[in-house]
């Protein structure tokens, strides 16, 4: 099981190998770690990268992959099953949702957060699910990926039941496989590595909400930031 420190708003999890990480700073990378760093909720840094070394370093930490979130990380929470284990920080200040028929959406649509976009003007709006996960399984690229999957689906499931909504405008995800254990070729939700994992994302999950301060918006419409899609995409038969 990986080593975990919280300190100075940093939580730190320590576990050598190969790590598949989402986001501007991810992609696949060999670490000896991963971090969640807190920031304010009105936080606007556009150099992650310096803006991570600097809050690590400043926690006494070496530089790893790097998660953000506005929830404070001494709410974050673990979960651990059969060599998997999870950590989770769990914000919902900007929602994302998905009605399945938008026309018959009790919730009128919410705002638009452009976490996403290339205009420097526009504001980040850290609200965030970050799940941190480590197997002591060797995952091939491929594999590491199912298992982001299997982790992301079992995010949204957990959410979708507690709360209503799929995830936030903002979630993100730490993978990280141990190259020195027993290689397994398959992540999905039938594995063992994949149902540990989905058993430790619902646990985590629901711990880390139960532990914030602040409770989920009635809606995106309520909320301080969200997104729900309301398009209609054209659907053809190939």
């Amino acid at each position: 099981m990986p080593e975990i420190a919280i300190r100075d708003g940093v939580c730190r999890v320590a576990h050598e190998g190969s790590w598949l990480v989402t986001g501007p700073l991810g992609g696949q990378q060999a670490a000896d770690g991963a971090a969640i760093v807190s920031v304010p909720a009105d936080w606007s840094a556009r150099d992650l990268d310096r803006a991570a070394r600097a809050r690590l370093a400043r926690a006494g930490f070496d530089h790893v992959p790097t998660l953000f979130t506005a929830v404070d990380v001494a709410t974050a929470r673990g979960a651990r099953l059969d060599g998997v284990c999870v950590i989770a920080t769990a914000g919902l200040t900007n929602p994302a949702a998905l009605p399945l028929d938008p026309s018959e959406a009790d919730d009128p649509p919410g705002q638009v957060d452009d976490v996403g976009a290339t205009d420097e003007k526009t504001p980040f709006h850290p609200g965030t699910v970050n799940l941190v996960v480590t197997t002591d399984r060797a995952l091939a690229g491929g594999t590491q990926a199912t298992l982001l999957a299997t982790v992301v689906e079992a995010k949204t499931a957990t959410l979708h039941a507690l709360t209503g909504f799929t995830g936030t405008t903002s979630d993100a995800v730490a993978i990280g496989s141990d190259r020195s254990g027993p290689d397994a070729a398959f992540a999905g939700a039938a594995t063992p590595v994949g149902d540990a994992a989905r058993a430790c994302v619902r646990e985590a999950v629901r711990a880390a909400l139960a532990a914030g301060d602040r409770d989920p918006p009635a809606s995106v419409a309520t909320a301080d930031a969200g997104a729900r899609t309301d398009r209609r995409a054209e659907v053809f038969d190939p």
